[in-house]
């Protein structure tokens, strides 16, 4: 006989207690699935992580590397000497160096404070610091007030 077939017959505290078991179990069964998807979500994240890691240190080595070559190739085509190629290379990097630096420059420069953040922090604490404390709460040093039977004098 399944709950549904004896609803009509059971308890309201039955009723309850079974309603709070299953509530239970699907909070728990929500939770172990929010824990699953949490942790494969963490591995990928992990992974993808690693990767970039690795990419970025490869794209690092490899900079030099294409230095020279740019260099070389520089000299095979226009028959300069090897350092003018090199100073060209390094001149070529300073640009970009430059060009990305006054980007950056330009964009902190559109930074600006988040104004209606500091505005709600401020009135929240003019509105916590006007608050008083409790007079009962006051007088007897913060400890839980007592049933006492007081007189009107």
């Amino acid at each position: 006989m399944s709950a549904a077939d004896d609803g009509g017959n059971r308890s309201l505290g039955q009723l309850v207690a079974t309603a709070t078991t299953e509530l239970s179990a699907l909070v728990h069964d929500e939770i172990a699935l929010a824990k699953a998807e949490f942790r494969d979500s963490a591995r990928r994240t992990l992974f993808g992580s690693g990767a970039a890691i690795v990419a970025g240190v490869l794209l690092l080595f490899s900079l030099p590397v294409l230095s020279f070559a740019l260099a070389y190739g520089l000299r095979a085509w226009t028959g300069l000497g090897l350092a003018w190629c090199f100073l060209i290379v390094g001149g070529i990097y300073w640009l970009l160096a430059a060009i990305l630096g006054a980007l950056a420059l330009a964009k902190f420069k559109r930074v600006k404070a988040p104004k209606k953040s500091v505005a709600s922090a401020k009135e929240t604490a003019a509105v916590l610091g006007s608050v008083k404390p409790h007079p009962r709460a006051a007088s007897n040093g913060g400890r839980p007030a007592r049933d006492v039977t007081r007189s009107s004098a």
